[in-house]
Formats: structure tokens, C-alpha cells, sequence
């Protein structure tokens, strides 16, 4: 009997083990705000200072095919959050962008990551740029599953570094000393980061999902000064800007690059810090941007933002939606090493459910990218095609990439298709030789959206009440 008592004991003890090896893994996903494809180190720049970045790179893969939601930061991130591309999404643009000119925020009815990993158990908190609740009301981070939230629920605030107030869950709180008028006294990227490294202390056995999205490095342009001095001692050639309702320093190459390189810094604390923790090897971190950058200028790089890549933010070309992409993950992802595999924001809300072994409650777009991030790309499931739609001042824009092929449909203009292996760059128009492929993609390019009366695809008046 007491032979069989032991036996049941050590059965009992390997199984707890084997559940404490298997605990579900810390998710921690940090998004930049307009950082361009080509402005960190591991995709080519070498004007701007990533090392952190750069080292999560080599320790992780590197994704060469990773998709932003929207070309711009709104409905990039309501894709983000509900695994929905712009032809289903709750928000297709940008606040004033909309039919009636006011805002549209997700909605009590759509199910955000938040959601879907607190039912498998996991603690949620979103710190930093939300830009999803206009209104104030159902489409807050504290309604819509995140257990704790620091940050800016509109994208008007989010404009300015040193703001006078912030919101800490659904209270809002005056910052002591800001003036954001006068660029005093906290800067927020380095408050965004204190309450991440808080975050990280208070963690023990429940796994935890963390999104960081800094506003960096969103206009306006502006960092406090011992960020510049490395890059000023470089002489390079001013680029002044001028304040208007971003309030930037004069000097712009010098401020953004000194902007990217203080959060790749805040990033390497965050990382000493989960290492701190005893959290490193349990904890899956990935970083990315939400749209192609607004910086640099396309027709006198400085930069090289967009790297080989057409366009920038507010286009549909790669430059616009094309975004730098990292995930690491200790033991489960190899070290260096590279995919291509064709995927896009609405691809983590079902990736993050996988990793939590569960399936997303809704019908969403996305597909898991787990077997990606575990190098068994011929398992990887793959995209029939990816959509997005865009409607500011030269909209409508529509764009479908499926498989080598782009199409990218402007306003009042004929169709433009791209073999994006052969010319990344979409200098050559190929639609006149291709009809069978055109005709294909003009139908997927219909099928793709359902309609929404908040955002048709006709001109738009910004100014409409």
C-alpha cells in the first residue's frame, strides 16, 4: 500500500512539472507609431541607432512579408485588436474619416485579443497609444478585456509628448508639471515605459499579455535633449521644421532619429527587466510598427525609410504597409533566422490564441502564424490574398496582394498590378499583360469587403458634421 501511495505521489509531482513546463507563455507585443520598414538596424538603416531592436532580431525571426492592418494608425489597430482586415473591419479610417464626419470606435460586438486570451487565463494590459475609443465609451481598453490601461484613449492627445493629462483606466489624471504648450516637464514615452517595467515587476505564475504601443515616432517631432547628442555631433544637413499644431524641435533628422534610438533604448530596459523577472524564457516578445512612415521625404531620402519600397503612410503602395517585424521567443523560436511567409495584423489575434491553445470565438480573417514562428513553414497556412482599403484626401484607395501579385486601385485611376517578387519597388505597371490575373484580382477585389455605411468608398468631406 505505502509502495503504491509513493507511486501515486511521484505521478502526481512529474504531472504538476510537466504543467509548470507547459505553463502558457507571457505575450509581449510592442508597436511603434509611423517607424518606417527601413528605420531600424536589422532591415537595412545605418544612419539610426537600434541595437535592442537589433538584438532581438538576431536573438528571434524576422518576418519579410508582415502587413500593417491600414496605412494608417486607427484602423491598423482595429485590425490589430479584432483579426479583422479593412473589408470587415468595425473601422476602416481615421476619426473625421467616416460618412458623418465623426468618430467610429470598436463596439461592445467585436472581440478583441484582450478578450480571447483572458478566457484562457491570461492578465491583460495595454499601455500607451489605444486611439480606438473616440467617444469615450464602449470602445475603451477597460471595456474591451485589457484588466489594466495607461494611456490615450483618442489620437488627438497622442499628438503631444509632454501632455497635461493621461488616462489610468477609465480615470483621467493630470500629469504634475506637464505643459505640452511649453514641451515640460514628462516626457510620456519615458512614463509609458516606467509603468511597463511596474507592470513586469508585479508579475508571478499567471501568464500575462502586454501591449506597449508607443507614440513614437508619430509627429510631432520632439525628444528631450540628451537623446540628440549623439546625433548632432554627425553634422548632417538640417531639415527644419516648423511648429504648427505639432509643436516640433527645429531640427528634424536629428530629432527622429534621436526619437527612434530613446525607444530602442526604453525597449533594451524592458528586456533587462523581464530578464530581472525570471521571465525571459516563458515570454514570447514581438515588435513591429502600425503603418509605413510620414518622415522621410520620398523625392529627398534622407533616411531610407521605406528601404527598397514605394510610398509611405497614407499609401497603398509597400512603403505604406509594409512594416518591420520581430518575434522572439526563447527554446521555441530559432535564433537568426528569417520567413517569408505572407501574413498581416489580423494574423496575431488567432496566432496569440493558438499560442494560448485555444480558438478565436469569432469569424474572423486572420490565420494562426505558429507554425512560422516554429520554422515549419510548410505547415503555415496561407492567404488566399490580403486586402486593405483607404479613404483620406486621395481616396479611395483599394490594394489586394495574393501570392507574387499586387493590385492596387486609386481614385479615378486605371488599375495598377505589380509582380512584387520581380519588382518590389512597383515600378512597372504589368496590368496590360496580364488579363487573366487582373480579372482575378478585380473580382477578389469586390468579394473582399462587405459594405459599411460609415465608410463607403466615395469621396469623403473630413469637414462634413
Amino acid at each position: 500500500m505505502r509502495s503504491l501511495k509513493f507511486l501515486i505521489v511521484i505521478f502526481l509531482a512529474v504531472n504538476f512539472a510537466n504543467c509548470q513546463a507547459q505553463k502558457q507563455p507571457n505575450i509581449i507585443l510592442i508597436v511603434a507609431d509611423d517607424l518606417g520598414w527601413g528605420d531600424v538596424g536589422f532591415n537595412g538603416q545605418d544612419k539610426i541607432k537600434t541595437p535592442n531592436i537589433d538584438l532581438l532580431a538576431k536573438q528571434g525571426m524576422v518576418f519579410n512579408n508582415f502587413y500593417a492592418g491600414s496605412t494608417v494608425c486607427g484602423p491598423s489597430r482595429a485590425s490589430l485588436m479584432t483579426g479583422m482586415h479593412m473589408g470587415h473591419s468595425t473601422v476602416r479610417g481615421n476619426p473625421r474619416w467616416t460618412a458623418t464626419g465623426k468618430p467610429v470606435d470598436i463596439t461592445k460586438e467585436d472581440v478583441t485579443i484582450a478578450e480571447e486570451l483572458k478566457k484562457a487565463g491570461y492578465q491583460t494590459a495595454m499601455i500607451g497609444k489605444w486611439g480606438l475609443a473616440e467617444n469615450l465609451e464602449e470602445g475603451r481598453p477597460n471595456e474591451q478585456g485589457f484588466d489594466y490601461f495607461y494611456g490615450f484613449n483618442k489620437h488627438r492627445p497622442a499628438h503631444h509628448y509632454y501632455p497635461d493629462s493621461i488616462y489610468e483606466n477609465n480615470k483621467k489624471l493630470v500629469i504634475d508639471g506637464n505643459n505640452w504648450k511649453k514641451k515640460e516637464k514628462h516626457y510620456i514615452q519615458d512614463m509609458f515605459t516606467d509603468k511597463a517595467k511596474n507592470y513586469l515587476r508585479k508579475q508571478n505564475d499567471k501568464p500575462f499579455f502586454l501591449y506597449l504601443a508607443y507614440t513614437t515616432p508619430h509627429y510631432e517631432l520632439t525628444v528631450p535633449e540628451e537623446s540628440k547628442k549623439a546625433y548632432r555631433a554627425l553634422d548632417w544637413p538640417l531639415r527644419e521644421m516648423k511648429p504648427r499644431h505639432y509643436l516640433h524641435d527645429k531640427n528634424g533628422h536629428v530629432t527622429y532619429a534621436a526619437m527612434v534610438s530613446r525607444m530602442d533604448q526604453q525597449i533594451g530596459e524592458l528586456m533587462s527587466q523581464l530578464k530581472e523577472q525570471g521571465l525571459e524564457e516563458n515570454t514570447i516578445v514581438i515588435f513591429t510598427s502600425d503603418n509605413g512612415h510620414e518622415y522621410d521625404n520620398v523625392k529627398n531620402e534622407f533616411f531610407n525609410s521605406n528601404g527598397p519600397y514605394k510610398g509611405r503612410k497614407r499609401d497603398l503602395y509597400e512603403g505604406g504597409v509594409k512594416l518591420p517585424f520581430v518575434v522572439k521567443w526563447p527554446k521555441k523560436i530559432k535564433p537568426n533566422t528569417y520567413s517569408n511567409h505572407i501574413s498581416a495584423y489580423w494574423d496575431l489575434l488567432p496566432t496569440f490564441c493558438d499560442v494560448a491553445a485555444m480558438n478565436p470565438t469569432a469569424n474572423i480573417d486572420g490565420i494562426s502564424m505558429l507554425n512560422s514562428f516554429k520554422g515549419k513553414d510548410k505547415k503555415q497556412l496561407i492567404h488566399d490574398y490580403l486586402y486593405w482599403e483607404f479613404n483620406e484626401g486621395r481616396g479611395p484607395i483599394q490594394a489586394i496582394r495574393k501570392g507574387k501579385w499586387k493590385l492596387v486601385k486609386r481614385y479615378q485611376k486605371d488599375f495598377e498590378l505589380y509582380n512584387l517578387d520581380e519588382d518590389e519597388g512597383e515600378t512597372k505597371n504589368l496590368a496590360s499583360e496580364n488579363s487573366k490575373i487582373l480579372d482575378d484580382l478585380k473580382t477578389k477585389l469586390v468579394d473582399a469587403r462587405t459594405e459599411n455605411e460609415n465608410f463607403p468608398l466615395i469621396k469623403l468631406n473630413p469637414n462634413k458634421k
